[in-house]
């Protein structure tokens, strides 16, 4: 096995499997104990869209500081925070989750930044997009068993979830001191003074770069469905007859981990813009949430049958725009402009749990998950470009 397959990136994959299990876990257990707690949709979308909305806010910050003082430094000291958070989820209430999402929300900005940058430094040109693949493959593994075990949790009592949220803290900051990224020798060497831009000043890349700029908004748009279905799943399901949360978070996570393994090498890596490929996806998204929004009248057969294409179509569209923005994004700040552009994907997730929220104590969840629909196929208009710039 070698490149994005052998055994050092292969430890940080499952570094990622072990930090990541905590939130499968925590996106189900959250609303169900918020609404125990006599919560509202709105209050409910706050707290969950507060972890990342934090981690929005320093992703870019993270991508400034990674590159000074290397992803492994950066990384130990983030586990320690992340365990810290955990823990304090074990004996506090809601106003105790809303401060543990946001210190998680710093956690992950520094840790995915860290573990994206060293991957993509010590990986070749035609290794990349796998490597980016699997990161976020790793990512969602834990989706799969995740929702089951804590709708488990829930039913037998939260004496579990405390056992669980230290054992994930312990595991993953044992395991993730002895990790490792070296650079790939081929890469071009950026100095520390060579920075292309301030981290303030890139802010206004987000709309003077050409390629940043389409593919954060396809993220943050996508992002907003992802995220509304994460955090109302476990509510909605109870409307349905046959619904179980569990089971739809299992087949969504099991789709993403199939696709992300089976079309890994199907995700171009060429630096080229392909509008059929991304507005395919783009369908496949707003498919996937007219299903669930269907649901409601349709049956759970719709239900699950946007599980799984939801799943699809988030394995396919981040590795994807990610890979590309490494192409085309100049390489002396190209590490802050990702920062931003996976920023974009945080917010996105956070806006659903803020504006979706509200929509769904207006309205009704189906309604809800019809407007992502919608939006999901304005994308698909948006996704098309034929200029020289991008196709090259």
């Amino acid at each position: 096995m070698s490149g994005a397959m052998s055994w050092p990136f292969l430890r940080l994959y499952l570094l990622v499997l072990l930090y990541f299990s905590a939130n499968s876990i925590l996106n189900v257990i959250i609303p169900l104990q918020g609404e125990s707690l006599g919560a509202s949709n709105t209050t409910i979308g706050l707290i969950m869209g507060a972890y990342l909305f934090t981690t929005m806010f320093f992703r870019p910050w993270a991508g400034h500081i990674i590159q000074k003082h290397g992803p492994i430094k950066i990384l130990r000291i983030i586990l320690i925070i992340n365990g810290i958070a955990l823990i304090l989820y074990t004996f506090t209430g809601l106003g105790g989750y809303l401060i543990a999402r946001m210190l998680q929300g710093v956690s992950t900005a520094f840790f995915s930044m860290a573990l994206q940058i060293g991957i993509i430094d010590a990986l070749s040109e035609k290794d990349r997009s796998q490597g980016i693949s699997l990161y976020s493959l790793f990512s969602y593994m834990p989706g799969i068993i995740g929702p089951m075990l804590a709708l488990g949790i829930w039913q037998e009592g939260m004496d579990y979830f405390t056992v669980m949220m230290i054992a994930i803290a312990l595991f993953t900051g044992v395991f993730g001191y002895s990790a490792k990224m070296e650079k790939d020798k081929n890469q071009p060497v950026v100095k520390s003074n060579e920075q292309g831009v301030s981290t303030f000043k890139s802010y206004s890349q987000l709309v003077k770069n050409p390629f940043l700029f389409k593919c954060s908004v396809l993220m943050l748009v996508s992002s907003s469905v992802f995220g509304a279905i994460t955090t109302f799943i476990p509510l909605y399901a109870m409307q349905l007859k046959n619904g179980n949360a569990g089971i739809y978070l299992m087949l969504q996570a099991g789709a993403v981990v199939y696709a992300r393994f089976a079309l890994r090498k199907k995700i171009p890596s060429d630096g080229k813009w392909h509008s059929s490929f991304i507005m395919g996806t783009m369908f496949i998204l707003a498919l996937a949430a007219q299903s669930v929004s269907f649901s409601i009248m349709g049956g759970a057969i719709f239900f699950y049958v946007g599980a799984i294409l939801m799943g699809i179509a988030q394995a396919l569209l981040y590795p994807t725009l990610t890979t590309y923005l490494t192409f085309v994004l100049p390489q002396m700040n190209r590490n802050v402009l990702l920062g931003l552009f996976i920023a974009m994907a945080d917010l996105g997730v956070s806006l659903s749990g803020v504006i979706m929220g509200p929509m769904a104590d207006i309205f009704s969840y189906s309604f809800m998950y019809m407007i992502c629909a919608i939006l999901g196929v304005a994308m698909i208009f948006f996704a098309y470009d034929r200029r020289k710039i991008f196709v090259g």
